[in-house]
């Protein structure tokens, strides 16, 4: 991962959230849903190689060439969301962390 900056602002607010959901609902089990739940959502989002995964899918069985990732927009110094490569991929997304969330959100606040 190239900034781990990212990273550890993400998993600062998760230990927040978590520190949260402790002191609100008072179970260890809650806690440790939010934990697991907060570290998969954020590997999801921040930890996957996008400059591979925004090749034509025909070409995702070779590796990434040089050329490739220095005409990737991460390489240019696009900083915005480097999964919003299509609009398919952020729906999808969002439809997965919504219903997630919902289901979180169910169990922790009963």
């Amino acid at each position: 991962m190239p900034n781990d900056a990212v990273l550890r602002t993400c998993l600062l607010w998760l230990a927040a959230v978590i520190l949260a959901v402790g002191i609100f609902t008072h179970s260890l089990k809650k806690m440790m849903v939010t934990y697991v739940f907060g570290v998969l959502g954020i590997a999801a989002l921040l930890l996957p190689d996008w400059d591979y995964f925004n090749r034509d899918f025909s070409r995702w069985i070779y590796p990434v060439t040089a050329e490739e990732r220095a005409n990737s927009p991460h390489a240019q110094g696009s900083g915005f969301l480097r999964f919003a490569h299509s609009p398919l991929r952020v729906i999808v997304y969002s439809v997965v962390y919504g219903c997630a969330m919902y289901k979180w959100w169910d169990y922790v606040s009963s």
